[in-house]
Protein backbone atom coordinates (compact mmCIF):
# COMPACT_ATOMS: atom_id res chain seq x y z
CA UNK A 1 0.00 0.00 0.00
CA UNK A 2 2.57 2.58 0.91
CA UNK A 3 4.46 1.71 -2.32
CA UNK A 4 1.54 2.25 -4.42
CA UNK A 5 1.01 5.57 -2.78
CA UNK A 6 4.30 6.51 -3.49
CA UNK A 7 4.30 6.35 -6.58
CA UNK A 8 1.84 9.26 -6.74
CA UNK A 9 5.22 11.72 -6.17
CA UNK A 10 6.55 10.23 -9.32
CA UNK A 11 6.49 12.29 -12.55
CA UNK A 12 7.89 12.50 -15.84
CA UNK A 13 11.05 13.75 -16.31
CA UNK A 14 12.20 13.28 -12.62
CA UNK A 15 15.77 11.78 -11.07
CA UNK A 16 14.38 9.26 -8.42
CA UNK A 17 16.76 7.44 -5.87
CA UNK A 18 15.95 4.42 -4.90
CA UNK A 19 16.86 2.98 -1.48
CA UNK A 20 17.33 -0.49 -0.73
CA UNK A 21 15.70 -3.13 2.02
CA UNK A 22 12.50 -5.26 1.42
CA UNK A 23 10.15 -2.51 1.25
CA UNK A 24 11.89 -0.43 -1.43
CA UNK A 25 11.45 -4.11 -3.71
CA UNK A 26 7.34 -3.46 -3.21
CA UNK A 27 8.18 0.14 -5.14
CA UNK A 28 10.87 -1.05 -7.96
CA UNK A 29 8.38 -3.61 -9.71
CA UNK A 30 5.28 -1.22 -9.53
CA UNK A 31 7.62 2.15 -10.55
CA UNK A 32 8.73 -0.15 -13.89
CA UNK A 33 5.40 -0.95 -14.45
CA UNK A 34 4.19 2.95 -14.25
CA UNK A 35 7.19 3.74 -16.58
CA UNK A 36 5.41 1.53 -19.25
CA UNK A 37 1.93 2.47 -19.02
CA UNK A 38 2.28 6.47 -18.66
CA UNK A 39 5.03 5.75 -21.12
CA UNK A 40 7.18 8.73 -18.80
CA UNK A 41 10.80 9.02 -18.58
CA UNK A 42 12.97 8.80 -15.11
CA UNK A 43 16.21 7.93 -14.13
CA UNK A 44 16.98 6.20 -10.89
CA UNK A 45 19.95 6.18 -9.08
CA UNK A 46 20.21 3.24 -7.24
CA UNK A 47 21.78 2.68 -3.23
CA UNK A 48 22.95 -0.96 -3.88
CA UNK A 49 24.11 -3.73 -5.35
CA UNK A 50 20.81 -5.30 -5.33
CA UNK A 51 18.72 -2.17 -6.09
CA UNK A 52 20.42 -1.80 -9.02
CA UNK A 53 19.86 -5.46 -10.14
CA UNK A 54 16.28 -4.96 -9.38
CA UNK A 55 15.78 -1.88 -11.22
CA UNK A 56 17.53 -3.56 -14.27
CA UNK A 57 15.23 -6.42 -14.54
CA UNK A 58 12.25 -4.10 -14.55
CA UNK A 59 13.98 -2.09 -17.07
CA UNK A 60 14.37 0.60 -14.82
CA UNK A 61 16.77 3.55 -16.47
CA UNK A 62 20.00 3.91 -14.30
CA UNK A 63 23.06 6.27 -14.06
CA UNK A 64 25.34 7.94 -11.11
CA UNK A 65 25.42 10.54 -9.26
CA UNK A 66 28.50 11.91 -11.15
CA UNK A 67 25.79 11.97 -13.77
CA UNK A 68 22.89 13.25 -11.99
CA UNK A 69 24.53 14.74 -8.55
CA UNK A 70 21.16 16.52 -7.43
CA UNK A 71 18.09 14.38 -7.36
CA UNK A 72 14.25 15.00 -7.00
CA UNK A 73 12.83 12.52 -5.31
CA UNK A 74 14.26 9.57 -3.43
CA UNK A 75 11.79 6.55 -2.44
CA UNK A 76 13.53 4.51 0.80
CA UNK A 77 12.66 2.65 3.87
CA UNK A 78 13.40 2.43 7.24
CA UNK A 79 13.50 0.36 10.42
CA UNK A 80 12.37 2.66 12.44
CA UNK A 81 10.89 6.39 12.85
CA UNK A 82 9.85 8.66 15.33
CA UNK A 83 7.45 11.19 16.10
CA UNK A 84 9.96 14.00 14.24
CA UNK A 85 10.28 11.84 11.20
CA UNK A 86 13.94 11.10 12.36
CA UNK A 87 15.17 7.30 11.36
CA UNK A 88 16.97 4.00 12.08
CA UNK A 89 17.85 2.74 8.80
CA UNK A 90 21.08 -0.15 7.84
CA UNK A 91 18.71 -3.15 8.16
CA UNK A 92 19.48 -4.12 4.42
CA UNK A 93 23.20 -2.90 5.07
CA UNK A 94 23.03 0.16 2.63
CA UNK A 95 23.23 3.12 5.25
CA UNK A 96 26.69 5.05 4.07
CA UNK A 97 25.18 4.97 0.18
CA UNK A 98 21.31 5.91 1.44
CA UNK A 99 22.88 8.89 2.97
CA UNK A 100 24.22 9.78 0.19
CA UNK A 101 21.31 9.79 -2.19
CA UNK A 102 19.18 11.67 0.77
CA UNK A 103 21.31 14.21 1.42
CA UNK A 104 21.40 15.22 -2.39
CA UNK A 105 17.50 14.96 -2.57
CA UNK A 106 15.24 17.61 -2.93
CA UNK A 107 12.21 15.30 -1.44
CA UNK A 108 13.14 12.43 0.36
CA UNK A 109 9.76 9.58 0.46
CA UNK A 110 10.21 6.72 3.18
CA UNK A 111 7.65 3.88 2.91
CA UNK A 112 6.89 1.85 6.48
CA UNK A 113 4.43 -0.62 7.31
CA UNK A 114 2.72 0.51 10.74
CA UNK A 115 5.20 -1.94 12.48
CA UNK A 116 8.28 0.85 11.95
CA UNK A 117 6.49 3.46 13.83
CA UNK A 118 7.58 4.04 17.03
CA UNK A 119 7.77 7.30 19.88
CA UNK A 120 11.72 6.26 20.37
CA UNK A 121 14.42 5.13 18.17
CA UNK A 122 16.53 2.47 19.52
CA UNK A 123 13.67 0.33 20.93
CA UNK A 124 13.09 -2.25 18.57
CA UNK A 125 15.41 -2.42 16.21
CA UNK A 126 19.35 -2.05 16.85
CA UNK A 127 21.52 1.00 15.54
CA UNK A 128 23.45 0.11 12.34
CA UNK A 129 27.42 1.76 12.64
CA UNK A 130 29.35 1.08 8.98
CA UNK A 131 32.95 0.01 10.05
CA UNK A 132 36.09 -0.03 8.55
CA UNK A 133 37.47 -3.90 8.99
CA UNK A 134 41.01 -2.47 9.90
CA UNK A 135 40.27 -1.79 13.75
CA UNK A 136 36.54 -2.72 13.46
CA UNK A 137 37.49 -4.29 17.32
CA UNK A 138 38.56 -1.34 19.07
CA UNK A 139 35.86 0.82 17.34
CA UNK A 140 33.23 -1.59 19.06
CA UNK A 141 34.67 -1.23 22.38
CA UNK A 142 35.43 2.68 22.01
CA UNK A 143 31.20 2.61 20.93
CA UNK A 144 30.28 0.37 23.94
CA UNK A 145 32.21 2.04 26.52
CA UNK A 146 31.73 5.67 25.69
CA UNK A 147 27.80 5.17 24.53
CA UNK A 148 26.61 1.69 27.07
CA UNK A 149 25.35 -0.35 24.55
CA UNK A 150 26.11 -3.70 23.10
CA UNK A 151 27.75 -3.71 19.62
CA UNK A 152 27.43 -6.61 17.86
CA UNK A 153 29.46 -7.46 14.36
CA UNK A 154 26.63 -8.53 11.96
CA UNK A 155 27.58 -11.70 10.32
CA UNK A 156 26.49 -13.65 6.74
CA UNK A 157 26.73 -17.21 6.76
CA UNK A 158 29.73 -17.37 9.87
CA UNK A 159 31.76 -14.78 8.12
CA UNK A 160 31.15 -10.54 8.46
CA UNK A 161 28.74 -9.23 6.63
CA UNK A 162 30.47 -7.04 3.80
CA UNK A 163 28.56 -3.62 2.72
CA UNK A 164 28.90 -2.55 -1.10
CA UNK A 165 31.45 -0.35 0.49
CA UNK A 166 33.62 -3.42 1.87
CA UNK A 167 33.46 -2.34 4.88
CA UNK A 168 31.89 -4.17 7.93
CA UNK A 169 28.49 -3.38 10.21
CA UNK A 170 28.02 -2.94 14.20
CA UNK A 171 24.82 -3.53 15.19
CA UNK A 172 24.41 -1.89 18.03
CA UNK A 173 21.57 -2.46 21.11
CA UNK A 174 20.50 0.79 23.08
CA UNK A 175 17.75 0.76 25.44
CA UNK A 176 16.70 4.30 23.45
CA UNK A 177 17.85 6.97 22.07
CA UNK A 178 16.81 10.00 23.55
CA UNK A 179 18.86 12.67 21.57
CA UNK A 180 19.33 11.10 18.18
CA UNK A 181 21.07 14.08 16.84
CA UNK A 182 23.82 14.32 19.16
CA UNK A 183 24.25 10.79 19.24
CA UNK A 184 24.85 10.89 15.27
CA UNK A 185 27.45 13.39 15.55
CA UNK A 186 29.20 11.59 18.48
CA UNK A 187 29.30 8.32 16.85
CA UNK A 188 30.61 10.01 13.50
CA UNK A 189 33.80 11.37 15.43
CA UNK A 190 35.12 8.03 16.33
CA UNK A 191 37.59 6.76 14.15
CA UNK A 192 36.78 3.98 12.38
CA UNK A 193 32.94 4.48 12.04
CA UNK A 194 31.96 4.87 8.43
CA UNK A 195 28.71 6.45 9.03
CA UNK A 196 25.69 5.93 11.48
CA UNK A 197 22.20 4.37 10.50
CA UNK A 198 20.58 7.76 12.15
CA UNK A 199 19.01 9.81 9.45
CA UNK A 200 18.11 13.18 11.18
CA UNK A 201 15.95 15.92 9.63
CA UNK A 202 16.58 13.86 6.65
CA UNK A 203 13.11 13.10 5.30
CA UNK A 204 10.47 14.74 4.17
CA UNK A 205 7.54 11.97 4.01
CA UNK A 206 6.90 9.18 5.61
CA UNK A 207 4.06 7.30 4.21
CA UNK A 208 2.77 3.99 6.50
CA UNK A 209 0.56 1.27 5.46
CA UNK A 210 -1.51 0.48 8.43
CA UNK A 211 -4.30 -1.84 8.85
CA UNK A 212 -7.02 1.56 9.06
CA UNK A 213 -5.25 2.45 4.99
CA UNK A 214 -2.68 4.45 4.32
CA UNK A 215 -1.15 7.23 6.70
CA UNK A 216 0.98 10.12 5.53
CA UNK A 217 2.94 12.08 7.95
CA UNK A 218 5.00 15.17 6.93
CA UNK A 219 7.59 17.13 8.28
Amino acid sequence: MAAQKALDYVEDGMVIGLGTGSTVEYFIPKLGDKIKKENIEIIAIPTSHRTKSLAQEFQIPLSTLREHPEIDVTIDGADEVDPNLNLIKGGGGALTREKIVAYASKKEIIIVDESKLVQKLGVSFPLPIEVVPFGWYPTKLHIERLFDCNANLRMADSIPFTTDNTNYILDCEFSEIERPEILEKELNDIPGVVEVGLFVDLADIVIAGTREGIKIFEK
